[in-house]
């Protein structure tokens, strides 16, 4: 991870640069303006002209840290002949072309940048690949268990302290209330928001509040991993056994094992598209199901496929219909993504049923 101390080394050092501006480091204190701290500054020189700028650097290349920095940057008022710089260890092109519509100038540790002298000179340098992806040490809090953390806003938007989504999350949890899994800790809630509030995806402030459920559900989607599995089975029952749905219900209730309906197999609890007679449930324990079954192994025109899992986010927030589990509508969108694309078709249909809730959820607080 690079520090603000390295990266006013390499400045020192003469090592941040972009062709055919040169920069040199001015010795000496920066000016604090109001409760606002600067980090350095410098001296910019191209063809016999040369600019001053008031420097602001962030160790971290997030969406975040960008935007402090150019908030900072943006509402200042600088002292009398400086021009305002941002300096962080990577900058997206986006960033870029946000920096020169806001007339701040900045650079990377990479070899990117914006120089703007406005009627003198202005160079725009991108393209350069991310140099620093370990910037922000922390784990694809978008995938797997912690994942979790990231779903339990479109279960509920608002929450008053981190205790209180650690708790919803272990409510929400299958796994969990039937002691297959530990509780999620403190710890790794907390991790996890860290990042979604430095990824502008949370605000954290008198409340912990989702701000993009677009850009979210987008971050899940594409972090998405199919649950790890351990097995499965299709078996073909009997139609004078009546129900499946009801038949492998009691079998879960006399087990007190959790059972849910896959993503796919949820589909028309959320929208309509027709499926056909399988039906596809997720069970951490299958041979205890397996032991009491009445039905026969086939892979020709089955009508039950169970498949073994320990994934904690397939049984997370759960929706019931006559004491039927189904896959919640984030794990159905997101099962319905890595489909065909008459999947995600149907996803976009499902898509609209999550953010709607949440509008709905909003209008009533």
């Amino acid at each position: 991870m690079t520090t603000k101390k390295e990266i006013i080394e390499w400045l020192r050092r003469d090592k941040v640069s972009l062709q055919p501006i040169s920069f040199r480091f001015m010795e000496g204190s920066t000016p604090a303006i109001g409760n606002n701290s600067f980090d350095a500054l410098v001296e910019a020189s191209w063809q016999g002209g040369n600019a001053r700028f008031i420097v602001k650097c962030k160790s971290l290349s997030t969406p975040k840290a960008f935007q402090d920095g150019s908030n900072l940057l943006k509402s200042c008022e600088l002292p009398r002949g400086y021009l305002p710089m941002l300096i962080m260890p990577f900058l997206r092109q986006e960033q870029l072309l946000n920096l020169e519509q806001e007339g701040i100038s900045g650079m990377d540790l990479c070899g990117n940048g914006i120089v703007i002298v406005p009627g003198r000179f202005a160079v725009f340098r991108g393209g350069e690949k991310n140099r620093f992806s370990s910037s922000a040490p922390i784990k694809n809090i978008y995938r797997k268990n912690s994942s979790m953390v990231s779903r339990v806003f479109f279960a509920r938007s608002v929450y008053k302290m981190v205790q209180d989504i650690q708790s919803e999350i272990n409510q929400r949890n299958l796994l969990v209330s039937h002691r297959e899994k530990k509780p999620m800790s403190l710890s790794t809630v907390s991790k996890a928001l860290k990042t979604l509030e430095q990824d502008l995806i949370i605000s954290r402030n008198d409340t912990i509040r989702l701000l993009q459920a677009d850009k979210l559900l987008d971050k899940l989607s594409e972090n998405y991993c199919p649950p790890k599995t351990t097995g499965m089975i299709r078996l073909k029952i009997p139609e004078e056994s009546g129900s499946i749905r009801e038949m492998i219900l009691k079998l879960s209730e006399e087990l007190n094992l959790p059972l849910v309906a896959t993503g796919i197999s949820s589909v028309g609890q959320y929208a309509v598209m027709q499926r056909g007679d399988l039906l596809s449930v997720y069970c951490p324990r299958l041979e205890l199901f397996v032991e009491k079954l009445n039905g026969s192994r086939t892979d020709r025109f089955p009508n039950l496929e169970i498949i073994e899992t320990g994934d904690g986010t397939i049984y997370f927030d759960t929706r019931q219909t006559n004491n039927f589990r189904w896959s919640s509508p984030i794990q159905t969108y997101l099962e319905l993504m890595v489909g065909d694309k008459r999947d995600q078709e149907i996803a976009g249909q499902v898509k609209s049923i999550i953010l709607n809730g949440l509008i709905r959820h909003k209008e009533k607080n």
